[in-house]
């Protein structure tokens, strides 16, 4: 099976993005409930939450925060 990885992107609003991944999986992941510790705790302004880029394998934060592919294609509370 091939790696899994974020292919797009898309912010959506609050702290909604919406995953495509390169197998086609689509979702949209509200990840509010996972902006805690030290490298997250930033991503609770909107703004810089907003501000993520792709980069080989999943999105991250200028601030080196990122998920993991797999958690983000695991992740059992997506919105529909």
């Amino acid at each position: 099976m091939e790696t899994i990885k974020v292919s797009e992107a898309k912010y959506l609003k609050d702290y909604c993005i919406n995953f495509t991944f390169n197998d086609g999986t689509k979702k949209i992941i509200d990840l509010k409930n996972e902006l805690w510790g030290t490298i997250f705790s930033p991503l609770n302004d909107k703004e810089f939450f907003q501000n993520f880029k792709i980069n080989d394998f999943t999105i991250e934060w200028k601030n080196g925060a990122d998920f993991s592919p797999e958690f983000l294609y695991n992740y059992e509370e997506s919105i529909s």
